[in-house]
């Protein structure tokens, strides 16, 4: 498992083989996950672009070390500067021209990627990924029950036997295969805290949830969203709205594609439908 340091933090990537295309796909996860869930994707696309996936500054591979507090005492968990994160990495890989592929809180990352770093990034693909609209009452109950998640989950728990069954089903359309729920079991206990709530409360100020629509309508680049048709976490007007904002929705939300019997995991519930959409979207701009 190759690693880059990026500000004192030890940085897990996979990166594919180079092919034909000028293009390098970068894939970021979202909140309490890891570049595992790429793979599907990665494998049926890999034969035609490079791909890349590395794990997010606190989360799989990608942990903060011991006392991290005491040695980056002003680190910032914002989705800005985890877009720095992602800069300082494609510099240090020497990719010059990407498509940003994000996942939910990934999607949001790749958005402020593209804005600081429109060079580099041709375009951005959201995946059950969008908002812009603070509902006040909803967003502090999601905010308090993302702290009581982070707080009650000891690392001792996915050494109970059997518990990685409740994720089999959470916030998708379809269960997953068993190997998958222990995926985001290991995921869910191994994420540092501090990069945990930092990113969770950090990306959901008003403040922040209201930057994206202005964001997103500054963007030069094409930017795609693929919504899931059931997806109760980030629904599919949402994802409407957000796109709403960029001069390729136009009338007819022609960035916008919803994939049905499709809850909030698209690359694990509907992986070939979703790398069909990526190779259409790509195709329109090639």
């Amino acid at each position: 498992m190759p690693t880059i340091d990026i500000s004192g933090i030890p940085h897990s990537y996979d990166l594919t083989p180079a092919t034909r295309s000028p293009d390098v796909l970068v894939f970021i996860h979202g909140w309490l996950l890891s570049r595992q869930y790429w793979h599907p994707l990665i494998d049926q696309l890999a034969s035609t672009y490079q791909c890349l996936a590395y794990d997010l500054r606190g989360f799989g591979g990608s942990c903060l070390p011991a006392g991290v507090e005491d040695v980056l005492p002003l680190v910032s968990y914002s989705l800005a500067s985890y877009a720095q994160d992602l800069g300082q990495l494609l510099e240090r890989l020497h990719l010059s021209r990407v498509w940003l592929v994000g996942h939910s809180l990934g999607g949001s990352i790749a958005l402020w990627g593209a804005y600081q770093f429109p060079e580099q990034v041709q375009g951005v693909i959201c995946i059950n990924a969008g908002g812009g609209i603070y509902l006040k009452e909803e967003f502090d109950r999601f905010r308090t029950i993302g702290q009581q998640i982070v707080k009650l989950r000891p690392r001792w728990l996915a050494q109970i036997p059997g518990i990685e069954l409740i994720f089999l089903k959470a916030g998708t359309a379809r269960s997953l295969p068993r190997n998958w729920a222990r995926q985001r079991l290991i995921d869910f206990v191994m994420a540092h805290p501090d990069a945990a709530l930092g990113a969770l409360l950090e990306s959901t100020t008003e403040a922040e949830v209201h930057r994206l629509p202005q964001l997103v309508a500054k963007l030069h680049q094409p930017l795609y969203f693929i919504a899931g048709a059931q997806d109760s976490i980030m629904e599919p007007q949402y994802v409407r709205h957000l796109a709403s904002f960029h001069a390729l929705f136009q009338d007819s939300a022609a960035n916008v594609f919803e994939i049905p019997d499709c809850g909030h995991l698209a690359m694990l519930e509907q992986p070939q439908a979703v790398a069909e959409i990526i190779q259409t979207i790509l195709d329109c701009h090639t």
